[in-house]
């Protein structure tokens, strides 16, 4: 099962602020025990809200584009993860073990699965699979 951990934004993540030395050290110290264990296949922090967009799809067909930045922090991602882990348990205890990332002292982190191919159904063919496969192989090169 893959999970994507998402780092809730706060308002010192929405100015830009960076962390300190001793926190970039604790969360590559951390990072790297996700790796030797297999867990982490991605992860990176996002820049603020302010260099960022929204666009906007209607039912009438119409596309909107807002730019950054956007007022609610606490609906904002500072930053995230993609780990493979055997379940949301092994996942949640992986969490519990992040360094506190937020220098308030407070921090929220979600951890939604990930949808794998057998999640789709029927509708989900094997044209579809193997389309999606090869893509995946693209993607896996180009990297």
């Amino acid at each position: 099962m893959r999970f994507a951990i998402l780092l809730k934004a706060d308002k010192d993540t929405e100015a830009g602020k960076m962390p300190g030395e001793e926190m970039f050290a604790k969360m590559a110290q951390f990072n790297q025990e996700l790796i030797d264990a297999g867990i982490m296949q991605a992860g990176e922090g996002l820049q603020p809200s302010s260099r960022g967009a929204r666009v906007k799809f209607t039912k009438d067909g119409k596309v909107s584009v807002v730019d950054g930045p956007f007022a609610e922090t606490k609906e904002l991602i500072a930053g995230f993860w993609i780990w493979k882990c055997k379940s949301k348990e092994e996942a949640i205890e992986w969490v519990k073990r992040v360094p506190m990332p937020m220098e308030s002292g407070e921090a929220e982190i979600e951890i939604r699965q990930v949808f794998e191919a057998e999640d789709f159904g029927e509708e989900f063919t094997p044209e579809l699979r193997e389309l999606e496969e090869r893509q995946r192989e693209q993607l896996a090169r180009q990297s």
